[in-house]
């Protein structure tokens, strides 16, 4: 009899979570916050250099220059800032949504020591003797030109001081007056009045003559004003002078028509890798799909709800880690829903079949989704901005895809198999009923695929050969062609140029080098209609040269063009920091696997990731792509799924050795090994596959700055899955068969814990 209740609390359920979604979904989109390459701004690490020789750059320094630096930001209002203390002396600015790159780089690094000085360049005042906060934009009374007035601490000396510039008599031999007041920002001993008067941009702020002492207090700076640039002195005077030198060693800039367009087209991307995805899961899967569609939903909303509760900033590569958090979460399904497809076949009722499906891949998907976590940690930990952005995304759809695709799948599935009208229909979870065996004869089930048994195993020599050959061969193209390292580890810049029809190599290389001065290594045209110019230079360009770039071509296309510089220094430590990101995940991996199977496992999962990262690495040789920060992200995130297919394998092999409870021969361990292979096969293929759907469709249909990362992932998913399969639990079969007759493979009870070992 079913028990329609259960049926009509399912609906009730779906209807409380879809008006749920549906009623706070845009609100939740609306407040997080997005990222530089998704909305604008820059990025820029600066060395903290002493201003003086004998000055300390220490903690309580380094906390000076940030508060000074918020304030500065703080006359931008920019609501969306990030300036934070780094290790090694070194303060990061991150700043979305700027509509004035420039004025806000000026702002920043200006180091605003302000002094007024003679025509032979003595100082008879500084910074510290004005008001703080008295400085703002006026005009002049006269000619209503903008200028800048502040006030100074004591009239008294402003007036000893004027009287004394005032008193000074003209030298007919110089081409300026000797009366003259030099107001001076950020003032070096190379620098000298007489050197830079008459130039067209002299270093100083202006030189107005005293003809008579002053007895106001308040100090009027003309010059060669725009209201804005008037408005910029005014705000860089009242944040005060930094305490120390700042020099850039790394920046990125976006421009807020890049980030729109980047966003537009991989949101699309995403949503027919997500579309495909659900189509796949109900086509394979009959109701158990439509059921992981539903939680994958719910999925999709808790991970923006969770994201915007920790105020988390939204990147494009974190948009890439939703897309395939839904190819990686629907996972767990498959597990579940493979292993209650196994228990149908073996003859057991839909109910048993729920029950021991559920029970038995929960540790499968606990230890996949353990491992796949310790690397997206490593990434976090070792990554820069655009990468962290990725990593926290990854971390928070690992840690929800368990809760929605594990426990929301019970709950909702649940309703319908305990309302039994599921009974006696096996076709709903796609079991076909000749499939099913009598469990009453104690039939065995034997593990096929599309209704044959292959011999992996024996097919070995096969494997390691091709993969030999394969490696050889990428052995060969890196001594060759070596990486085409991008400038996150080489050093330099790079300008990405959006313009409003296609453009031509030749025609960034003539206008950068007529206009610039600036020759570019190499300039590469991308886009759907060639409208994106990447253009590489092997030495950074100047702050002032970028300036002039980004101005030239958002005068000509109306888009702010993308530039990223990478010192030496940091070139250095991106790659260094990369190497350890590898070791660390693989030394976590190692550790983890060890305490939950035995060495041998975590030693061969160690080599088939090496394995699939080698493979991702040689392919960027041979096809010459730039290899970046990006692919390292991508090397890690297929290094976490390269051990999560490798987990699920070989736990499968240590339930079948567990029903042996005794393996004594090569023969028998062998037939256990392809068994588990053939058992968890159509896991693999379909968990492969949804993740290659979301990875291909950001290939296709992302962000152009995104595409040799989909390409990395693309590789890596089909090289993860060939190693899980033929690489992996092979070299384990052959390592832990080696001396098998004398050393049995049985399982005992341990003392205390009442587990199993092997």
């Amino acid at each position: 009899m079913v028990k329609r209740g259960r049926i009509v609390a399912f609906f009730i359920v779906l209807l409380l979570l879809a008006g749920t979604i549906g009623t706070t979904l845009t609100g939740i989109t609306k407040d997080i916050r997005l990222g530089l390459d998704l909305q604008g701004g820059f990025e820029i690490l600066y060395d903290v250099e002493p201003l003086d020789e004998g000055q300390e750059v220490n903690r309580q320094v380094l906390e000076a220059t940030v508060e000074a630096l918020n304030r500065r930001v703080n006359t931008l209002g920019i609501s969306e800032t990030n300036i934070a203390i780094e290790d090694g002396n070194r303060i990061r600015v991150q700043l979305a949504g700027v509509e004035d790159q420039k004025e806000a780089r000026d702002l920043l690094s200006t180091t605003a020591k302000l002094s007024f000085r003679g025509v032979d360049d003595k100082e008879y005042m500084n910074g510290q003797d004005l008001k703080e906060g008295s400085a703002q934009q006026s005009f002049n009374p006269q000619n209503n030109n903008p200028i800048v007035t502040l006030e100074v601490k004591s009239a008294s000396e402003f007036y000893d001081v004027t009287k004394e510039i005032a008193s000074k008599p003209d030298d007919p031999t110089t081409p300026y007056l000797e009366n003259s007041l030099v107001i001076w920002l950020d003032y070096t001993e190379k620098t000298s009045f007489a050197e830079e008067f008459g130039k067209e941009d002299p270093k100083y702020v202006s030189a107005p003559a005293v003809d008579e002492p002053i007895r106001s207090n308040t100090v009027q700076i003309t010059g060669n004003f725009t209201v804005e640039s008037a408005k910029q002195l005014a705000a860089i005077l009242n944040a005060g002078s930094l305490p120390v030198n700042l020099e850039e060693t790394y920046s990125t800039s976006v421009g807020a028509q890049f980030g729109e367009q980047a966003m537009n087209k991989t949101i699309i991307a995403g949503i027919i890798g997500i579309a495909t995805i659900f189509l796949f899961m109900i086509a394979y899967y009959r109701f158990p799909g439509v059921i992981a569609a539903i939680t994958l939903t719910a999925y999709i909303y808790l991970i923006l709800l969770v994201f915007e509760l920790m105020n988390g900033v939204l990147t494009l590569p974190g948009i890439a880690a939703l897309i395939l958090g839904v190819g990686m979460a629907v996972d767990a399904n498959i597990i579940t829903y493979e292993r209650i497809k196994e228990e149908l076949k073996a003859g057991k009722s839909v109910m048993s079949a729920f029950k021991a499906g559920n029970r038995r891949s929960l540790a499968t998907i606990m230890d996949a989704n353990i491992t796949t976590l310790i690397a997206a940690t490593v990434l976090f930990i070792f990554g820069t901005s655009s990468v962290k952005g990725f990593a926290t995304m990854l971390i928070v759809s690992i840690l929800v895809s368990f809760i929605t695709a594990v426990y929301g799948t019970r709950l909702f599935m649940g309703l319908w198999v305990k309302s039994r009208f599921l009974n006696k229909r096996p076709k709903w979870f796609g079991v076909k009923p000749e499939d099913i065996h009598d469990i009453e004869e104690g039939e065995e089930v034997e593990p096929t695929v599309l209704g044959r048994k292959f011999d992996f195993v024996g097919l070995r020599k096969r494997f390691f050969t091709i993969s030999i050959i394969l490696i050889g061969a990428g052995i060969l193209a890196l001594a060759i062609f070596r990486l085409n390292l991008g400038i996150d580890f080489t050093s330099g810049s790079r300008v990405s140029i959006l313009s409003n029809d296609s453009i031509e190599v030749s025609q960034v290389e003539k206008t950068l080098k007529e206009e610039f001065d600036v020759n570019p290594k190499k300039v590469v045209i991308s886009g759907d209609d060639n409208e994106i110019a990447v253009a590489r230079f092997e030495k950074e360009l100047s702050k002032d040269k970028i300036g002039e770039i980004q101005t030239y071509y958002e005068e000509k296309f109306g888009n702010t063009p993308n530039v990223s510089t990478v010192s030496p220094v940091v070139g250095q430590e991106l790659a260094k920091n990369a190497a350890l990101a590898v070791l660390y995940a693989s030394i976590g991996i190692i550790i983890y696997v060890t305490i939950r199977f035995e060495f041998y496992f975590a030693l061969t999962a160690i080599i088939a990731l090496l394995h699939d990262a080698f493979f991702i690495i040689a392919l960027f040789s041979i096809t010459r792509l730039e290899f970046d920060i990006t692919i390292i992200a991508a090397i890690l995130t297929i290094v976490g799924y390269s051990v999560n297919d490798t987990i699920v394998t070989f736990d499968r092999i240590r339930e079948n050795l567990k029903m042996k409870k005794k393996v004594k021969s090569f023969g028998e361990l062998a037939k256990v090994v392809n068994d588990s292979l053939m058992q968890t096969l159509a896991r693999s293929i379909n968990t492969v596959l949804t993740v290659i759907f979301a990875a291909v469709m950001l290939l296709l249909f992302g962000a152009s700055s995104i595409t040799n990362f989909s390409f990395a992932l693309v590789v890596g998913l089909m090289a993860g899955t060939y190693s899980s399969l033929f690489i992996a639990s092979q070299l384990w079969l052959i390592w832990r068969g080696r001396n098998i007759k004398d050393n049995p493979i049985q399982f005992v009870k341990k003392k205390n814990t009442g587990g199993p070992q092997v």
